[in-house]
């Protein structure tokens, strides 16, 4: 307990604050709980006057913001029908995703974070699966909510966000104005928190969590240099689980939150200059588009302010990594999460300087063991299994199913190694690994000697069925711009590294590799690609 009082004192977290504060905050939690969203409440009465949320509409103070959740809730209570059950969310990064998302937690619902790249059927499989029956969404996806619904014309339709202020259809803003000034009555029920899988390899799966605890506070406030009541521009997706959980942090830390609708690299880093943000949470592909701009862009801006860059969701490049500190100074922490997991390992600067591939260290109180197929613990630099034991695991799947589990460790679906330093390095999915002709064979190790080649600026390598040698990899490569390299060369630079076994088939040039919008690699869009090729 002690280590946790002088982690939240540093932090800035726990301060001396009016008595009078300390009562309405323990008010707070006994009407809200110890949700996720809690945090909200609190940093209102913390301190009411601070900007809460900036995005392209203005800044809302936290007061403001606190008094509009409470008034959008009172409106979906008001609705015919009685309370909603599961409210699914496609919104992105402002106000309304975040007012809806309080919301739904204070009338009780349960919350379905929607990926904003969803088709129609995609979408419709996910909310029928879940039991939606209210979709709160920009309304840019209205074709695809169209799609969608269907079948469902039952289901409650709220635009999140409109370009077209006098429109006549339902929207959050204007809810929250017919019923400005109200409380929702106390719920019935505790919601869930549901996040998607990134369903990179197929279709999403929801993954049901009841809420983090204080521990989980301090695992990332021991690794990551945050302060309470400063300001955070997060760019990552906030559907996504690591958007989300920079979001949570921010209103619990009463950090004010700088955002906006859709990533622009230069207009990012604007927006740390000219609010002196001292945190940014992204993806590690907008950590590539950052360093594409031209260096006459890039210079005019000095990010002088971060103490940290967060990131999280994939792999990212060990040149971009060092790159980026190089000129803004050692400011990356790379976070290795699970959907399912929560936070795993983080990876300081110094960390990243030292092995920029890295996923890091294990975070406070996560276990992390390198299993073989028997369960046997293996030693430093042999890659196996990666199984994780912390106490930020989720619930299950809302399948009903769950992850593997062995001695209380649980798989996280990835595989890797531990060095000697205790280093974690994640080699790739445990789907992802290969046999050809009986050698086992990790895409993203060929990745990383394809992506050395000066010509080649990304790579995505997969496995397909082979007759005669069970699986064997194809490339998809973006060359850099004004760049040539033909097949052979690209492949004579994998066979100068790698045993022959370890050489792609096939290596196609592609304008832009498949990805989600956290950053993920579909895939599952390139084996599409293979299978349409081989049919024809």
């Amino acid at each position: 307990m002690y280590g946790l009082i002088t982690t939240f004192v540093r932090a800035r977290l726990l301060t001396v604050l009016r008595p009078d504060k300390y009562v309405r905050i323990l008010s707070v939690i006994r009407r809200e709980g110890m949700s996720a969203t809690t945090g909200f409440a609190i940093a209102a009465v913390r301190c009411p006057q601070r900007p809460g949320l900036i995005d392209e509409l203005g800044a809302l103070t936290w007061r403001q913001l606190d008094q509009r959740c409470d008034a959008f809730a009172a409106a979906v209570q008001a609705q015919g029908g009685g309370p909603p059950k599961t409210i699914g969310i496609m919104a992105r990064n402002h106000r309304g995703f975040v007012e809806a998302l309080v919301a739904a937690n204070r009338v009780g619902a349960n919350v379905l974070l929607c990926n904003t790249s969803f088709a129609g059927p995609a979408l419709a499989e996910v909310v029928n699966r879940e039991r939606v029956d209210t979709v709160v969404y920009d309304e840019e996806f209205t074709p695809t909510v169209d799609r969608a619904l269907a079948e469902r014309p039952d289901a409650r339709r709220i635009i999140a966000w409109t370009d077209d202020p006098d429109s006549h259809q339902v929207t959050v803003e204007k809810m929250i104005a017919a019923h400005r000034g109200q409380r929702p009555w106390p719920p019935m029920r505790t919601g869930k928190l549901i996040l998607l899988t990134s369903g990179t390899t197929g279709t999403p799966k929801g993954a049901r969590h009841s809420g983090g605890g204080l521990r989980d506070v301090e695992a990332i406030l021991n690794r990551t240099p945050w302060r309470a009541e400063e300001t955070n521009v997060v760019a990552a997706p906030m559907f996504h689980a690591w958007g989300f959980g920079q979001l949570v942090l921010s209103a619990m830390m009463a950090c004010t939150v700088v955002t906006r609708r859709k990533f622009d690299p230069e207009v990012t880093l604007d927006l740390i200059d000219r609010y002196r943000a001292t945190g940014l949470a992204v993806v590690p592909m907008m950590f590539d588009r950052i360093m594409e701009l031209p260096d006459d862009v890039r210079t005019r801006y000095s990010g002088r302010s971060l103490r940290f860059a967060a990131t999280s969701g994939s792999r990212m490049r060990p040149d971009v990594v060092i790159a980026f500190m190089d000129q803004f100074g050692d400011v990356i922490y790379n976070n290795y999460n699970a959907t399912e997991a929560g936070m795993i390992a983080t990876a300081t600067p110094a960390d990243l300087r030292a092995a920029p591939d890295t996923a890091g260290r294990p975070a406070e109180g996560t276990e992390i063991r390198i299993l073989d197929s028997d369960f046997t613990e293996l030693a430093p630099g042999e890659v196996g299994g990666i199984y994780v034991r912390n106490s930020t695991q989720f619930d299950g799947y809302t399948s009903g199913a769950t992850k593997d589990f062995h001695q209380g460790f649980m798989s996280s679906g990835d595989v890797g190694y531990l060095d000697e330093a205790g280093l974690l390095f994640v080699v790739g999915r445990d789907d992802e690994m290969i046999v050809s002709g009986g050698e086992n064979v990790y895409p993203i190790e060929v990745e990383r000697v394809l992506a050395t080649h000066p010509a080649v600026d990304e790579v995505s390598v997969i496995g397909v069925d082979d007759e005669r040698y069970g699986q064997h990899l194809v490339a998809f490569v973006v060359l850099a711009e004004s760049a040539t390299a033909s097949s052979d060369v690209l492949k004579q630079h994998v066979r100068d590294a790698l045993a022959n076994y370890k050489v792609p088939r096939e290596i196609t040039v592609l304008a832009e590799l498949p990805r989600s919008s956290t950053g993920k690699i579909l895939r599952a869009e390139l084996q599409a690609r293979v299978s349409t090729a081989d049919s024809g």
